[in-house]
């Protein structure tokens, strides 16, 4: 049976460059997917586009990363996103940067990205085999033999697992990398989702279902602390709320709902202006269009499709006269714009998340190499390592990086 260098388990972001990597450096790869094409997440993620990485610095993304950030330190200094935006490049997909430093293909489109990495696979001949489910790694005098489900085996001197998360199991992802690390003797943090939509205690989110709300700002309370969004987006949905501000912000919601039966949100629908100055605005409305209806004075605050629900909450009649609107109601109106409130009693299941949070401790795993301190010749490199960031780029781009120094290392040692 013949014996690669690096055995790659995983054709997402962090196997294929993992697999690249190794294989520039003149090493015998072999890179394993059990689907029958590589790259299957990175083609449904940013909506289809791909955001590869962001431009913010390194001290930005460690920020992103919270508590696990450090740990990618190594890995970003070796791979980070100006040598990925020059990768794509180098194959002639040039790259674009939009709001929030967001990266994308000129393209627009997440095949560009498949395309070039299958090109570089092809370039540095790495051994691709499709249609294979992992079942055990076992470690023998020095060499690694993966067994897998129809009875066929391969040996390695070195191993990747970059099996990825728990989320999107049509993808693949399905947790079977925990599942091995755990039998290697790995800890694995508790699964968490990450980047996932939220529920609320309130039913009437499902009139609204399908409204997005822009340019608004989130606050979200526990006990007596706060979590204050950025100014962005959010969308309703039948069972509750998602968006970009809500999935950025969700694994540390889901983190507080461990503790924390509710979460208090509070929207905010006017960010950039203070309250006496929509009272003002409120008064000057009402005073111009004296005899018009409650509810199409409104139409001037928000969009149509919420505007039945704002007034049915405040317990106002919305065809009351705005010549008839009371100090008092105005500013029952007033504070509802600054703070439209909703209960958070939970989230979308693991499986209908963007990104697992949680899997490998990183504390079993050398950050400048990527390899385990546990099983020496082992390689960990992607969402299978606990930890993950907010949307924007930052999870691919920890990816690719981690794939790249796994690939580097193991092909070195």
């Amino acid at each position: 049976m013949k014996i690669y260098d690096i055995a790659v388990v995983g054709a997402g972001p962090a196997g294929i460059m993992a697999s690249i990597r190794a294989g520039q450096l003149k090493k015998s790869v072999v890179l394993i997917e059990r689907n029958d094409s590589i790259g299957k997440k990175i083609l449904i993620t940013g909506k289809s586009r791909c955001n590869v990485t962001n431009i913010a610095p390194i001290s930005k993304f460690i920020e992103k990363f919270g508590k696990q950030g450090n740990f990618f330190r190594s890995a970003f200094s070796t791979f980070f996103n100006q040598d990925l935006i020059n990768f794509f490049k180098s194959k002639g997909l040039e790259l674009k940067i939009e709001r929030q430093g967001r990266v994308f293909p000129v393209t627009d489109n997440a095949y560009s990205i498949v395309k070039v990495l299958r090109e570089y696979l092809s370039d540095n001949n790495v051994t691709i085999i499709y249609k294979l489910r992992l079942t055990d790694i076992i470690k023998k005098d020095g060499i690694f033999q993966l067994d897998f489900e129809n009875k066929y085996s391969l040996k390695a001197k070195k191993v990747v697992l970059a099996t990825g998360g728990v989320s999107y199991k049509a993808t693949g992802s399905s947790g079977d990398g925990f599942r091995l690390a755990k039998k290697l003797g790995h800890t694995i943090i508790p699964l968490k989702p990450g980047l996932v939509p939220l529920k609320t205690k309130e039913l009437w989110v499902k009139k609204l279902q399908g409204l997005t709300l822009k340019n608004i700002c989130l606050t979200f309370e526990y006990g007596k602390k706060k979590i204050v969004s950025d100014i962005g987006e959010l969308l309703f949905t039948h069972f509750g709320v998602s968006g970009p501000l809500i999935l950025d912000l969700s694994n540390k919601i889901v983190c507080l709902l461990g503790e924390y039966q509710e979460v208090r949100l509070f929207i905010d629908l006017k960010p950039g202006l203070k309250p006496e100055q929509i009272e003002n605005r409120l008064l000057n409305e009402f005073k111009a269009k004296g005899h018009t209806e409650l509810k199409n004075v409104m139409k001037g605050l928000l969009p149509q499709k919420l505007i039945p629900v704002f007034i049915n909450l405040l317990g106002l009649d919305p065809e009351k006269k705005a010549n008839q609107i009371a100090q008092q109601e105005r500013r029952l109106i007033m504070h509802l714009l600054k703070a439209l409130s909703l209960t958070i009693i939970g989230s979308l299941p693991l499986e209908e998340a963007m990104i697992t949070d949680g899997g490998i401790s990183t504390k079993e795993i050398n950050p400048r190499t990527m390899e385990s301190k546990i099983i020496p010749g082992l390689y960990f490199a992607g969402e299978i390592i606990d930890g993950c960031a907010s949307s924007g780029g930052y999870n691919l781009q920890q990816a690719f990086s981690t794939g790249y120094l796994a690939g580097e290392q193991a092909a070195y040692a």
